[in-house]
């Protein structure tokens, strides 16, 4: 519990209450995510000054940022506080885990978090074009982790208030009503990180709906050193004599999960499909949860999506607290080297949390497995869970990208999926909209 925001001003046993926590005889607390002021104590950052960011709803996201020598920008101790509600922790860390770039031709092939990193000297002073919102510095080490070298504070991250676009937007109930409708605010985190000829942008974005998506951008230049054929390759320059080399851009993201607190996490795997029953207007189409309880990877499919689930923590309809994964579109990929051997492919996999389990390829910590394959070969049962979603990009050169190229990006989205009992910033006429409806008369 100690890494859970207090309300300010909220007494310390409400806020256990309503985070399922124990009470007297130990005992899990009743239901309820209740309706209370949202605004939150900063969490004590070990490196920089914690962002607490109060969005257009009333809405409120608080965590705790550093750098790392080889993943770049990590976020921790991820705290969302629904409009008038007391926050929940959603998450320990969020991180990359990998950046596999492997080109078609099989002659290059880099893993650019573990090689290069995409901190110190790779990661760029931010300018007032490249941010349009605050810069915040932090110390950067010249060489590695800063065991050696020295260490400078630098401009590194951008801090921006950005607008989300519709809300929502709802119809009047009677003819000539205005409807109803707002725009939001959203928080969004980014770094910029030069690797080779690319240039990196990694980016978060914390949506006033509790949504969570990060997202990588590639921008920069192709390689002068990886031309080919056209089977390899698109023409690009006068003519079809010069063929860029087509590559993947296969990026791993780390979450650890922590919603209430760390432990006590399940994992369950949502699927729909068509049945065989056609009802009088379409075919049926049935949907069930399957439980994944121990460690696993899994691929993704059309009509699934997986969520992370505490299930003693629960809102006022006395539904579980989760969030939802939800992958979208993705070029599945197979990883092409880890350490001289190769592993097969996943969309998304659930481990139990180790401190040596760092990387998804790579991994040097021997004794914890090279990678992701590795780590849920043991099959531990899941409670403290990390989970690890590959989302790949297979970029086919074209003339506009020279030069510099336009930014492309890959990413996935995490959504609450009843933290609260309805949504939190409603209007005042539809406040107690809540199940079924009545019949009309």
């Amino acid at each position: 519990m100690a890494a859970v925001l207090v309300a300010v001003g909220a007494v310390t046993a409400a806020l256990i209450v309503f985070l399922g926590g124990p009470t007297t005889g130990g005992e899990p607390g009743p239901r309820g995510l209740s309706a209370r002021s949202s605004a939150v104590q900063e969490p004590d950052c070990a490196e920089n000054e914690p962002i607490t960011e109060t969005l257009g709803n009333g809405s409120a996201w608080t965590m705790c940022w550093r750098v790392d020598h080889n993943a770049g920008l990590v976020l921790e101790d991820v705290s969302f506080a629904p409009a008038g509600h007391a926050p929940l922790q959603v998450l320990a860390s969020l991180t990359l885990g990998q950046l596999e770039v492997p080109y078609d031709t099989g002659l290059r092939n880099t893993e650019d978090i573990t090689s290069q990193g995409f901190g110190g000297r790779s990661m760029l002073t931010l300018t007032a074009r490249s941010c349009g919102g605050e810069r915040l510095t932090t110390p950067v080490p010249t060489i590695g982790d800063g065991s050696v070298g020295s260490v400078e504070p630098r401009e590194v991250l951008c801090r921006e208030t950005v607008d989300g676009g519709i809300s929502y937007h709802a119809t009047g109930e009677e003819p000539g009503d205005e409807p109803l409708v707002e725009r939001r605010t959203d928080l969004r985190l980014s770094t910029i990180s030069k690797v080779g000829w690319y240039e990196y942008v990694t980016q978060y974005t914390f949506g006033a709906d509790g949504s969570i998506t990060p997202e990588l951008g590639a921008t920069g230049d192709l390689s002068p050193a990886d031309y080919t054929d056209a089977a390899h390759g698109w023409a690009v320059g006068e003519g079809d004599h010069d063929h860029a080399a087509s590559h993947s851009h296969n990026v791993v993201w780390k979450m650890h999960w922590a919603l209430g607190g760390r432990g006590g996490q399940r994992v369950e795997q949502y699927d729909a499909a068509d049945t065989d029953e056609m009802g009088p207007k379409s075919r049926v189409v049935s949907g069930s949860l399957t439980g994944i309880g121990r460690e696993d990877t899994r691929t993704m499919t059309d009509r699934r999506w997986w969520r992370v689930v505490n299930p003693d923590r629960r809102n006022d309809d006395g539904h579980p607290v989760s969030y939802e994964i939800d992958l979208g579109a993705s070029s599945s990929f197979t990883f092409t080297r880890d350490d001289g051997h190769e592993h097969g492919g996943y969309d998304i996999a659930f481990t139990e949390a180790s401190d040596c389990e760092l990387f998804a390829t790579a991994n040097r910590d021997g004794h914890c497995g090279r990678g992701v394959p590795d780590y849920v070969a043991d099959r531990q049962e899941l409670d403290d869970v990390v989970a690890w979603v590959a989302i790949g990009f297979h970029h086919v050169p074209r003339d506009e990208e020279q030069s510099p190229m336009e930014s492309h990006w890959q990413g996935f989205t995490m959504i609450p999926r009843d933290v609260t009992a309805t949504r939190p910033d409603a209007p005042p006429s539809r406040e107690t909209v809540n199940g079924s409806p009545p019949p009309a008369e």
